[in-house]
């Protein structure tokens, strides 16, 4: 199928929106120096810079020894600032010297209207200045540099703020208000009331800063279940830090062993073409070696995109000859459930959009579905939604709060299931990368529009669904490249494709590059790597000497190659691949590797 890429910008239209203004009327002899270590030679001091995107360097420099380096990312674009304090209803010049293509300098919070100016390539130090006049209530302002999503490094020095010193920032209060929302497994919500003056909030967890969050919330992650937390906060502004708050308490949930009852500890999860045929044949149930772990049915197809109607039925004998009877495929999954395999419903794939665009859509899913588990005697049910069957509604910027209809109502959907079946109820999902790693640059249109309202758009399902979900097995296949948590761009193929991938999943990420809303981390034991089993299979097939290197990599921090990885996890789960089918046309090299690897 079509995998639509991400949109890219057009620079054009926002980049005519700035421009060089006019310099302002000469300084008054009151006016002084404000931006505080405007030439880097202390370092970041006073400076805060987007994720991690800046750095100071000795070459090349505009004067002095030092000046600032900041490299934009896909959905970063280097920002460096810092807050003034400033007099009401005064005149201020802005101004730097800069190198590299699109390179900002403005102001912010000025109380009147803010300015900036920038240069489209400046291949030497070039000046830049403009200037502004404070509201009557301003006290503080915000300089700032920048440049554009994607482009390479820019360099910035001697950047100062000229005109009347404001009254001294007072330290800002502790905060108070302080209280936790419903903990999962590894993560606890904090929210406060907001200081007055502040500028951040550091997040302490015990005596661990963990978090300096803009607004009054955050999530801290990464926690262990069944164990209980301690957490604070501070204000921060240019004066300091603030005393922290009163503490507040909490205890994380057990996250239990969800839908993995009799999994190995390492599992081998396959498709397995029960409904249709193709290029590697049909394979009958009781065929299936026992090498594998997990049995998805492919698949379950809605009877309409939105109908939710879901139906599901053996290949036809005229494009299956050697399909076996219904009585004989359900007595097959009964041998295999008592040899401890599970076999699911798998829901989607390619041809099976599915859009749960209503409440009676979400109904007749869970009716549906329910029907397909009972009358085949199911362990539970996997979700392999793909193209556009979900998507994300403009103003839908929050994975954890989200407000479309095919996210809420299959979220509600899947919830249902598993209450009606309970705690062994096994859900697995195969996203692939668009909808969940391509989220760390792009979620859903964006800020501005015009990206793919689709980009990350499975985030809030695994979210909502992470104490249900048994696994998640990303599609590492018929992908284009993907950033990774290194901001590099990683393709299909490799070891390198693998580990990186499956790191940001195992570590978390913030979403759309926005550090207050964090992708929280998933148990090493919720994860398994998606292959295709041949080159028939997909695009981006792996060689087995490959695999096991990303294995290696992940679960004992060896063979990593240039990709650092931000943790080991020997409980990784395992691999999924599509397909069985393919796999035994492929003479069964997929499962043989995975038996013979050595996970100790």
């Amino acid at each position: 199928m079509d995998r639509a890429r991400p949109l890219t910008l057009l620079l054009a239209g926002v980049l005519a929106a700035g421009g060089l203004a006019a310099l302002g009327p000469a300084a008054q002899a009151a006016d002084a120096e404000l931006a505080r270590n405007g030439g880097f030679e202390a370092g970041l001091d006073g400076w805060t810079c987007t994720a991690g995107s800046g750095a100071v360097v000795s070459a090349p420099t505009h004067g002095g020894t030092k000046a600032l380096q900041a490299t934009p990312a896909g959905s970063d674009n280097a920002r460096c600032s810092q807050t003034v304090t400033v007099k009401p209803n005064s005149s201020y010049t802005l101004s730097g010297w800069v190198r590299g293509s699109y390179v900002y300098l403005g102001a912010t919070g000025t109380g009147t209207t803010d300015v900036s100016t920038w240069t489209g390539s400046a291949p030497d130090w070039q000046r830049l200045a403009t200037t502004f006049t404070t509201g009557a209530s301003t006290t503080s302002v915000t300089i700032y540099t920048h440049g554009w999503y994607g482009t390479p490094a820019y360099q910035a020095d001697d950047l100062s703020l000229f005109g009347p010193a404001g009254d001294p920032v007072q330290l800002p209060a502790a905060p108070t208000g302080l209280a936790a929302g419903s903990p999962t497994s590894t993560t606890v919500p904090l929210t406060w009331s907001a200081v007055s003056g502040a500028t951040s909030y550091h997040v302490y967890r015990g005596a661990t800063k963990v978090q300096t969050v803009s607004g009054t919330s955050a999530t801290v992650t990464g926690l262990t279940a069944s164990t209980a937390y301690t957490f604070q906060v501070s204000a921060v502004n240019s004066a300091g830090e603030s005393p922290k708050s009163a503490t507040v308490s909490a205890t994380t949930t057990s996250g239990g062993n969800p839908g993995n009852p009799g999994l190995p500890a390492h599992a081998l999860v396959g498709y397995l073409h029960a409904s249709f045929a193709n290029g590697s044949g049909y394979t009958r149930m009781a065929d299936v070696p026992a090498s594998w772990d997990v049995i998805n049915l492919a698949f379950g197809e809605p009877t309409s995109v939105t109908s939710g109607d879901i139906r599901f039925s053996l290949c036809p004998v005229t494009e299956c000859p050697n399909v076996e009877s219904v009585a004989d495929f359900k007595a097959a999954i009964k041998a295999k459930q008592a040899a401890g395999k599970k076999v699911l419903i798998s829901i989607g794939g390619q041809n099976g959009q599915v859009q749960l665009s209503t409440t009676a859509a979400r109904d007749t899913f869970v009716s549906s579905v329910s029907k397909i588990i009972d009358e085949y005697g199911l362990d539970g049910l996997d979700i392999d939604f793909e193209g556009h069957s979900l998507s994300l509604q403009t103003g839908d910027t929050d994975f954890r709060n989200p407000t479309s209809p095919v996210i809420v109502n299959l979220i509600q959907a899947v919830k249902t299931l598993k209450a009606k079946y309970g705690q062994n109820f096994v859900l697995t999902m195969a996203p692939e990368t668009f909808f969940v790693q391509l989220g760390y640059q792009y979620y859903g249109s964006g800020p501005w529009g015009g990206q793919d309202p689709r980009a990350g758009a499975y985030l809030p399902v695994i979210h909502a669904l992470r104490d249900d979900l048994t696994l998640l097995h990303v599609q590492d296949y018929n992908s284009g490249s993907i950033m990774g948590l290194d901001n590099q761009y990683h393709s299909m193929g490799g070891a390198d494709f693998h580990i990186a991938m499956t790191d940001m999943l195992l570590t978390g990420f913030p979403v759309a590059g926005n550090t207050d809303r964090v992708f929280p981390a998933l148990r090493p034991e919720q994860v398994a790597i998606g292959l295709p089993a041949s080159t028939q299979a997909g695009n981006g097939h792996t060689a087995p000497a490959e695999v096991n290197k990303a294995l290696d990599c992940l679960t004992k921090k060896t063979n990593c190659g240039t990709y650092q990885t931000h943790g080991t996890w020997p409980a990784l789960r395992g691999l999924m691949t599509w397909s069985i089918n393919w796999d035994r046309y492929n003479q069964w090299q997929f499962s043989t590797n995975f038996d013979a690897y050595n996970w100790s």
